[in-house]
């Protein structure tokens, strides 16, 4: 499917090339330069971009549809990197930054999944079969919200075919969805080998220059890799390509470079132009990595309230081959991290008399001296375990294939356990989800937290949760599944389930099995309680007329199109929302609140709830505070038939939090 992909632009921290290329383009004091068309920052946009298009030769615009494009002097242009992004922060790996010069080192954030956890929307701005009914409900909206509501400059399709179609070779999906339904206005690029892929190993193009027209011609503008450089000359030349396919590409991503002012001469007055060393591992970004990371901490169990432990404590065993692993903390795609400081340091600095082993020699657990570790844990007053997984496990290009913890882990956590003095805290470091069903049913462990990859303040945040500086938030944001879910093949990507070939679905929403724990699971050491206070319309009339047609499913339930009802009518008959939230705790915390709409009827491919919004609120203990939702009918309280198309349904419908519900009726 689509990758969404951030354009960052670090115009003077990082440039490229020698001392020939110009320091920025259309500089105003370079007479052979400052008149071009494309220079003048009145002109629109896309009249620029065709301007500096035309001036190019075809080998200077083959040049530039690659990651790293060179610059072309006679024209004043420097050269340019697209590919500077990193999942959490500014990344290491690729061309685009290194980290061996002035510039050693970038806050590390949490990885994507463990921000996800603290649902927490403000913080943010800080081969297979796809139905279309699925394509429509679940594998498309991710995207077109980044595109639609985030305006997303930059969309990567990906390596995979989607119902036989290479992604990137895809017309519906960049033409017709993305640039068409979309509106979109930025680039898409290849994810990395991408288009040589679709003839080297898919076989879908019969030649080099075919896979090149393919991609081309189906909307995509910039290849990750080299294939376009080597091949499209050739393409043009023999005449399956036209030149003007090339100049297309060329238009989009000269306009977003343009609109990020990197033809508007000197780029210091640029909202972007001033970033220095000063931004660098500054303290103000520090502290939001630590935020970021106590934030997303989940605590999935709390046993006796054995958690948090107490500062008085005497001794402290520290056990796991995570525990004292920095690399571990930062996940991958992520630079070298301001400073690290592992679970193991920051424990130390609450308990002195902290004692420390392994247990493995390594995450995958195939070696160690786990009677050592089970020697500590007997003379200890807690142990606290720091187990999971980490790279040599989990990355890209290495999927798991099992659900359970790796090598002999289990049996250290189990042997740790029973040895204790008390039930012992167990921490999980991973990206994915992890059967740990023997330690979620094992009284001898008391406490389990989920830390995700946290980054650089991720030994620190854990340290805080498990003392109980930091009331724990944390919400998870996948299913965790239980091993038996293997069974379901890979490449059957359908989300409902099938009772009739025992296919029991995906994600929270259609998945009927038993689960280890489920979608925005979460405990606290603090509980707390819901109830809708005011909403703003139960009954929701929609009025049609001779143009809005009604119709009615196979069940003879009502609905309408959402395409249909337009949205003037959407937008007037939005519903707001306001939920009461208690924390009936002592601790003070912040906490996520999750609101999900349930339809009133069920089956026929109807998701059993949905997430529909959340908040954040911060509340001390015993207070009650407020928070308020915006619904609307057309997209919170639709949902997708068997054609992929969007219709609301008459009858009743449910907002849900916590144990809490409220009924909407829709009335057409």
């Amino acid at each position: 499917m689509l990758s969404f992909v951030s354009l960052l632009s670090f115009t003077l921290l990082f440039i490229h090339g020698g001392s020939t290329q110009p320091p920025f383009a259309c500089d105003s004091s370079n007479p052979e330069t400052k008149n071009y068309l494309f220079c003048q920052t009145e002109l629109p946009i896309t009249q620029r971009a065709r301007d500096l298009v035309s001036r190019l030769t075809l080998d200077e615009k083959i040049s530039q549809l690659v990651n790293s494009a060179p610059a072309i002097p006679r024209l004043g242009i420097p050269a340019y990197e697209w590919w500077s992004e990193g999942l959490h922060g500014v990344s290491n790996v690729g061309p685009g930054v290194k980290f061996d010069g002035t510039i050693k080192a970038a806050t590390s954030f949490p990885q994507v999944i463990l921000t996800a956890a603290s649902f927490d929307p403000y913080q943010w701005y800080r081969i297979g079969q796809v139905t279309v009914q699925d394509l429509a409900d679940t594998y498309q909206p991710p995207f077109e919200k980044c595109v639609r509501d985030g305006r997303a400059s930059g969309v990567m399709c990906a390596y995979n075919r989607v119902n036989g179609v290479p992604s990137c070779a895809d017309s519906s999906l960049l033409f017709k969805t993305l640039r068409g339904e979309w509106d979109f206005k930025g680039y898409v690029t290849s994810d990395c080998d991408a288009v040589a892929i679709i003839h080297n190993d898919q076989g879908y193009a019969k030649a080099p220059e075919d896979a090149v027209v393919d991609v081309l011609k189906a909307g995509m503008d910039l290849n990750c890799g080299s294939y376009l450089q080597n091949y499209t000359k050739s393409a043009v030349l023999q005449k399956k390509l036209p030149e003007s396919q090339v100049d297309r590409a060329l238009h989009n991503l000269f306009a977003v470079r343009m609109r990020l002012g990197l033809f508007n001469g000197n780029p210091v007055p640029n909202p972007f132009g001033n970033i220095g060393m000063d931004q660098i591992c500054s303290p103000e970004h520090q502290i939001l990595a630590l935020e970021a990371a106590r934030n997303g901490i989940v605590l999935l169990k709390n046993d006796a309230k054995l958690l948090p432990l107490p500062k008085s404590t005497m001794s402290l065993a520290v056990i796991g081959p995570n525990a004292n692993s920095p690399q571990t903390l930062i996940g991958n795609y992520a630079g070298p991290p301001c400073k690290s400081v592992t679970p193991l340091q920051a424990l130390e600095s609450y308990i002195k008399n902290t004692v420390y082993h392994p247990g493995c020699d390594t995450v995958s657990c195939s070696t160690g001296a786990m009677d050592k570790a089970v020697d500590i844990a007997k003379r200890a007053d807690y142990v606290v375990l720091i187990m999971g997984l980490d790279q040599t496990e989990e990355r890209e290009a290495l999927d798991r294939v099992d659900l359970f913890l790796p090598g002999r882990q289990q049996e250290l956590i189990i042997s740790v356990a029973k040895a204790a003095k008390r039930p012992v805290v167990l921490v999980l470091l991973s990206g994915g989800p992890i059967d740990i069903s023997f330690a979620k049913d094992d009284p001898r462990i008391g406490g389990i937290f989920w830390a995700g990859y946290p980054g650089e303040g991720g030994g620190n945040a854990l340290a805080e949760v498990i003392f109980g500086d930091h009331n724990p938030g944390g919400r998870l944001p996948v299913t965790w599944y239980p091993q038996d879910f293997t069974k379901v093949p890979m490449t059957d990507m359908r989300m409902r389930p099938e009772s009739s070939l025992d296919y029991p679905g995906r994600t929270y929403r259609f998945y009927k099995g038993d689960t280890v724990f489920e979608f925005g699971y979460g405990l606290s050491y603090s509980k707390y309680s819901y109830s809708f206070t005011r909403v703003s319309q139960n009954n929701l009339y929609l009025n049609h007329s001779s143009s809005l047609h009604t119709k009615e499913t196979s069940e003879s339930v009502r609905y309408m199109l959402v395409s249909e009802v337009g949205a003037e009518i959407c937008d007037e008959r939005k519903i707001t929302v306001h939920v009461g939230v208690k924390n009936n705790g002592e601790l003070a915390g912040k906490h996520p609140v999750l609101l999900y709409v349930r339809h009133g009827n069920h089956g026929n491919g109807r998701p059993k709830k949905q997430l529909i919004g959340f908040r954040s609120v911060i509340l001390s203990g015993g207070e009650m505070g407020e928070i308020q939702f915006e619904v609307s009918p057309c997209e919170h309280l639709s949902r997708a038939n068997e054609y992929g198309l969007m219709v609301m349904e008459e009858g009743r419908h449910f907002l849900v939090v916590g144990d809490d519900k409220h009924p909407i009726t829709i009335i057409i």
